[in-house]
Parts: structure tokens; C-alpha cells; sequence
């Protein structure tokens, strides 16, 4: 029998959460899911969650805690029988909290690694002990929100990873060589993230690092994919003024908000991800299935998305000058680049998949209801 189940977004931009849910919803009936996906803000995504394959409902939250979208959620609730509610985020939380009172509904809350404010903190604290699940996307982030927001998780605290649709990763990546004006045989690094205000991803320390790689390799490139939040200029104009003062701005490409990212994953030769935080990105899940070597920070939620270090390359946190140094050693050696993705492919499609973690997925909807 089906699990009737609403996912509840507060956004639709592009970002790692939005995308995993996407992969979800393209994948529910397949997997047993009766979903709903109903969102309170709107975004890149729109068009393809309206054409995902399960009901969507646009609301419009106008206010923090808005009674309208709460008695909207309600009555979806209800008409549908809806047996869970999966929220992302505390304001998505609360609102399902105050739309399932009086209810049998029960509400699944995950973690996914960043805490924006005081208020957000303060809601969590309220709703953590409250919901009848929360889900955190790794166990390093457990210890995270637990000694740098003193959150403390109960008993019905699971891990969940978060999964990735290998269908959507098949791209043209000589297509996006061409875009670029790359020749035949130029090697291209790249870092698909946002530039954040708060201290998240760490695209600094890639553009330290380039000038010697671009000294060792001179048929190299690199590029960066990623929206730049307000509040982030300064982060994305310092990576431009370095890479202009150290004369590598021709082979530097930042590329802004992007949606064809398989395009750029099928072209790249070796992945980047320089993180200060996380959860479970699902953008290192998207590089190991679609076969492209990952290098990844140090990071505690890294090293454990990469079976500490034995799926991909690891550098210290912050550390341009081992990170240009392993860069070029597998942009030298094209069988070392092979062997960690093929073995990086297997392990991702085994503990990252979406068909991974739709079968946890389920258990833990099963295991509430």
C-alpha cells in the first residue's frame, strides 16, 4: 500500500536540498510513494518539480508564520489523508507542526546542515523534541549542530544520506568545451557550489591554488558554477581579483547560477570541493556517480561521504598549496583519475543513489506509521 506522504519546501532555487527532493519526487511512484509536493515560495526549479510526476501545489507565504499557507497545509492534509509531512527546514517545520495539531499526521524533519539565525536556532530548539522523526544527513553533522548550536538530538534521530538520480547526470561535455572556447586535449578542473555569505563553501582556497597547477599544466582550465548570494560579493570579487592579479583569468571561467550542470560534469577531468561546512553535499554524490574524480576538504561530513578519503582525494581545509599539488598530480596521471572514479562510482551508486536512499527512505516512514 502506498505511503501517502507531502514534501513541504519553503523554496524552489537550485541547491542541494531542493535537487534531492527533486530526484524524489521523479522517483516516488516507482518506489511506492503517494506524494504531494507543495511549495511556499517559488524558483528555478518551479517548471521541473510542476513536471516531476507528482502533484504540486504553489502556495505564497507572505509572512514568517503565515496562518493562511497553515490553513492551506491543513486542508491538504485532510483532503488527501496525508500520513506524513516532510519538512527541510524550520520554517517549513513549524508550519506543518501548526497544520498537523489535532491531527494523526506525523512530521519528518531533516537536517541538512546550516543554521541561518538566532530565530532559525531558536525554532529548531522548539521543534527537534516535538516531531515524530528527525532525519540528519550525516553523523558528523549530529556532533556539528550539537557543539556549535548546542543542539541536542532525542532518541528518534536517524541518518539518512542523502541520494542522487544517476539518470539526470548524463550530459554533452564536449558541447560545454565548445561554450568555453577549450581545445581538444585542454584539461578542466571545476567547483560546482554557490558563493555564500556565511563561511560554507571555500572557493579562496581553489583560486590560491591555481597558479602553480596553471605553471605545472598548461593545457589547463577550471571553472566555477555557482549563484553568488547577496551578501557574497566581496567572496566572489576577491576570486576575481586574485585570479587577475595573478594573471590566470583567461583560463579561470566563473560561470554564475547554471542549470545544465551534467553539461559541466561530463566535461570536467577532476572535481573540486573546498567546504568549511556541510551536511552531506549532494553535489560530491552527483561527481562520484557521474564517474569524475572528487578532491574534498577535510572536512568531518566529507571524509565521511568519502569513506575517509578511500573514494576521493583529501587536502587540509584551507591548504592551497597541497591542494594545487595533488590537483597536479592527477591531472598528470589520467589512469590515477580513472581508478578513483570507477571505484568512487561504485561505492556512490551503493550508499548514494536515489534508489539507496528511497529504501531508507521508506523504512523510516514504515517505522513511524
Amino acid at each position: 500500500m502506498n505511503i501517502k506522504v507531502l514534501h513541504l519546501l519553503d523554496s524552489l532555487n537550485r541547491g542541494g536540498a531542493e535537487m534531492l527532493i527533486l530526484d524524489v519526487c521523479r522517483n516516488a511512484k516507482a518506489n511506492d510513494l503517494d506524494l504531494t509536493l507543495a511549495a511556499t515560495g517559488g524558483g528555478a526549479l518551479e517548471t521541473d518539480f510542476e513536471n516531476s510526476g507528482v502533484e504540486f501545489v504553489r502556495l505564497k507565504r507572505r509572512l514568517p508564520i503565515d496562518l493562511r499557507v497553515i490553513v492551506q497545509l491543513r486542508k491538504i492534509i485532510k483532503d488527501r489523508e496525508i500520513e506524513i509531512v516532510h519538512t527541510q527546514q524550520a520554517v517549513e517545520a513549524v508550519h506543518a507542526y501548526l497544520a498537523c495539531q489535532g491531527t494523526k499526521t506525523r512530521i519528518v524533519l531533516t537536517h541538512q546542515g546550516f543554521i541561518h539565525d538566532k530565530k532559525n536556532l531558536l525554532t529548531l530548539r522548539f521543534l527537534i523534541p516535538r516531531v515524530s522523526i528527525n532525519v540528519v544527513v550525516s553523523r558528523a553533522l549530529v556532533k556539528w549542530y550539537e557543539s556549535e548550536n548546542g543542539l541536542k538530538f532525542p532518541a528518534n534521530t536517524k541518518i539518512l544520506h542523502n541520494g542522487v538520480d544517476e539518470k539526470r547526470l548524463t550530459g554533452d561535455g564536449e558541447k560545454f568545451k565548445r561554450e568555453l572556447g577549450l581545445a581538444d586535449g585542454d584539461l578542466l578542473i571545476g567547483m560546482i557550489a554557490n558563493f555564500y555569505r556565511n563561511p560554507r563553501k571555500d572557493q579562496m582556497t581553489v583560486c590560491r591554488a591555481l597558479p602553480k597547477v596553471f605553471a605545472e599544466i598548461e593545457n589547463a582550465h577550471c571553472v566555477f558554477a555557482g549563484k553568488v548570494e547577496a551578501g557574497a560579493e566581496d567572496k566572489f570579487k576577491e576570486c576575481i581579483d586574485f585570479c587577475l592579479a595573478y594573471n590566470i583569468s583567461d583560463r579561470v571561467h566563473f560561470l554564475g547560477g547554471r542549470s545544465d550542470v551534467p553539461e559541466i560534469l561530463a566535461a570536467l577531468d577532476f572535481f573540486v570541493f573546498s567546504s568549511l561546512q556541510e551536511g552531506l553535499p549532494v553535489a560530491a554524490a552527483e561527481a562520484m556517480l557521474a564517474r569524475v574524480p572528487l578532491i574534498v576538504s577535510d572536512i568531518e561530513p566529507l571524509l565521511e561521504a568519502s569513506a575517509n578519503g578511500e573514494y576521493a582525494e583529501v587536502f587540509p581545509v584551507g591548504n592551497h598549496e597541497i591542494l594545487s599539488e595533488k590537483i597536479t598530480k592527477f591531472l598528470q596521471d589520467k589512469n590515477l583519475r580513472e581508478d578513483l572514479a570507477t571505484r568512487a562510482f561504485h561505492y556512490a551508486r551503493e550508499n548514494f543513489s536515489i534508489e539507496a536512499h528511497l529504501r531508507e527512505l521508506k523504512k523510516l516512514y514504515q517505522s513511524i506509521l
